[in-house]
């Protein structure tokens, strides 16, 4: 065996760039988001379970020094509860020393598991799901056809919370364009703050050509916001979102101003750092230093 299955991209949030990469899947089991362009053309699947067990004794053999599994792809937690168990019961057997494993899970697939199996799948080391709120605004959020409602995933962010499992959200900036910037800024505080997440990581918009959105801009029937709306959206949106602790992080490659937030006691140190970033006192990142 030459490595790991790996096929098409394979993404992982930035905190897991030290894991272990296990994909059980292959692509997004929505993937009608207009702004994403990374599974286009890519027909979501299950992989075999003889495939996945390949690669957990492949990584058992070689990364033993490594403490972390991240389970891709797009949305890992769709899986039925008994493969999933099955899965994280392997990672156990083969590779005792792993402290954490962390997946995507979106709205749909978490509200699908009952708080029971999801404290079932922390017991056997399911330490973190990262689930992508994006917008509190629910225009926004059918705008670009994430395919649930805020409330939903409100509702979903708490059922992982509530099963003792950390929960890291994600938002978008500029997501609501030109004519949403404010109404999207605040009711995604306020969603953040409903779900009281362990992480909150704050993205910019950075649109592909390849994407529905990309060619509703060139079509000119969405508006991309200014370095400085952004920077007030970043404020409205802090502004609004009570953490009773935790981390909000804009420290993205997307980002203009990186800020890492421990709340609730840096809060109004960071919103004096974006006021003084609006007023020219800081100097922001230079637009070729931005990625995905």
């Amino acid at each position: 065996m030459d490595g790991m299955h790996y096929e098409g991209i394979i993404i992982r949030p930035p905190s897991e760039a030290e894991s272990i990469l296990l994909q059980v899947t292959v692509g997004c089991s929505h993937n009608k988001c207009t702004f994403c362009g990374t599974y286009k053309g890519v027909r979501f699947r299950i992989k075999d379970d003889s495939v996945i067990d390949a690669d957990i004794r492949y990584a058992a053999m070689h990364f033993p020094f490594l403490h972390r599994v991240f389970i891709t792809d797009g949305d890992a937690l769709i899986l039925p509860q008994r493969r999933l168990v099955r899965i994280l019961s392997r990672i156990r057997e083969e590779m005792p020393w792993v402290r954490r494993v962390g997946l995507y899970g979106n709205a749909k697939s978490i509200l699908r598991k009952t708080r029971e199996e999801l404290e079932e799948l922390r017991e056997l080391g399911l330490g973190i799901v990262y689930m992508g709120l994006e917008s509190g605004d629910g225009r926004v959020l059918e705008e670009v056809r994430k395919g649930v409602p805020p409330e939903r995933i409100v509702q979903a962010g708490r059922r992982v919370r509530e099963s003792g499992v950390k929960l890291s959200v994600t938002a978008i900036l500029g997501l609501g364009g030109r004519r949403r910037s404010l109404e999207h800024a605040r009711a995604t505080g306020e969603a953040l703050s409903a779900m009281d997440p362990n992480y909150v990581g704050v993205l910019t918009l950075m649109v592909l050509p390849n994407t529905e959105m990309g060619r509703s801009i060139e079509e000119g029937r969405f508006e991309l916001i200014s370095m400085p709306e952004l920077l007030r959206e970043l404020r409205e949106m802090l502004f609004h979102t009570q953490l009773s602790r935790g981390l909000f992080f804009a420290n993205h490659a997307s980002n203009y101003l990186p800020l890492k937030v421990r709340m609730p006691g840096d809060k109004e140190k960071a919103l004096a750092t974006i006021d003084a970033a609006l007023e020219g006192r800081i100097s922001l990142r230079p637009e070729w230093m931005r990625a995905l």
